[in-house]
């Protein structure tokens, strides 16, 4: 198969599954009301139309109308969503439309070919739009106003402002990602929810409403051979406390700032996601054991791993 062949085939394995989202507020102003609209992107994640998208899309809109790919529009609800990581997950009163193949965004890679689809003007266009780049970072943090965005999925595949909430997927069409920002100025620069993540979210939220995040109270950097020299830190890789919550379960096991984490149990920590990939795994209310360097010593702690809300 062609490398065209390729994004042609993952375009089409995708297509039916990327919706668009039209939002509606009344804003009144002193004597008369004035409605204001927006608009999105969003993927069908379960064949009984629950569609993922970004947070910002949908919040604070009173009005909510999806419209698919075939031209067929409904009104939506929102099931719940989560500020922090600007996903919220919707549904419409529509089964038997085609889901995404979402895919396992731990095993990305900087470099790989990434395609970013968005439906922003549906029922005007008549479909989605692609844009073809590479992953050019990963485990990124950006700040947009009083939120800070961690570990995600930089590219270079063009994402305009209607396509935020739409999916970022690799050759194999699989959805790898949720586009949700691009920094004002800086040309050719998108980024993207971490699928992974993405379903921890979805799960929470169908759970719970609201998202519960296992913690034990640290604050961490990825550990690098530039960094261990400034520091002076005999070991180049693993994940650096910068930050202990005090009353914490990091605090209570004695866990300090400078400490480096180099185990999870029996695997193996190289950088600051990977610690947060295990704690995950592992989920609210485990023990976890910890190998940690402290100078030139290790040693090994016990965590309870708390659930902390979004």
């Amino acid at each position: 198969m062609s490398f065209q062949d390729s994004i042609i085939n993952a375009y089409e394995k995708i297509r039916k599954s990327v919706v668009s989202i039209s939002s509606t507020k009344i804003i009144d102003f002193l004597f008369f009301s004035q409605p204001v609209k927006g608009i999105g992107s969003g993927v069908v994640i379960d064949e009984n139309g629950l569609i993922v998208t970004n947070a910002h899309v949908v919040k604070g809109f009173e009005k909510l109308e999806v419209t698919l790919p075939s031209g067929e529009s409904y009104k939506a609800s929102i099931v719940g969503m989560d500020r922090r990581n600007d996903i919220a997950l919707i549904r419409i009163p529509k089964d038997g439309i085609e889901p995404a193949e979402l895919g396992d965004s731990d095993t990305l890679r900087i470099g790989q070919l990434v395609i970013a689809i968005g439906n922003p003007f549906s029922h005007i266009l008549g479909g989605p739009s692609v844009t073809l780049g590479i992953i050019s970072g990963l485990d990124r943090t950006i700040r947009a106003g009083d939120i800070v965005f961690e570990n995600l999925i930089q590219t270079d595949a063009a994402i305009n402002p209607g396509n935020s909430g739409g999916p970022l997927v690799d050759l194999e069409g699989r959805v790898i990602g949720i586009t949700t920002a691009m920094i004002p100025f800086a040309q050719g620069i998108g980024f993207a929810i971490p699928i992974n993540e993405v379903k921890y979210i979805v799960e929470q939220l169908l759970k719970y409403g609201k998202v519960y995040r296992p913690w034990i109270g640290i604050y961490t950097v990825d550990l690098n051979p530039m960094l261990a020299r400034e520091i002076g830190a005999p070991i180049d890789k693993g994940a650096l406390i910068v930050g202990v919550v005090p009353g914490s379960p990091a605090h209570y096991a004695g866990l300090r700032r400078g400490d480096i984490v180099l185990k999870v149990d029996d695997t193996e920590i190289k950088k600051a996601s990977d610690l947060a990939s295990s704690i995950r795994r592992k989920g609210i209310g485990n023990r976890i054991l910890l190998t940690v360097a402290r100078g030139y010593a290790k040693y090994t702690v016990e965590v309870t791993i708390e659930g902390a809300p979004s």
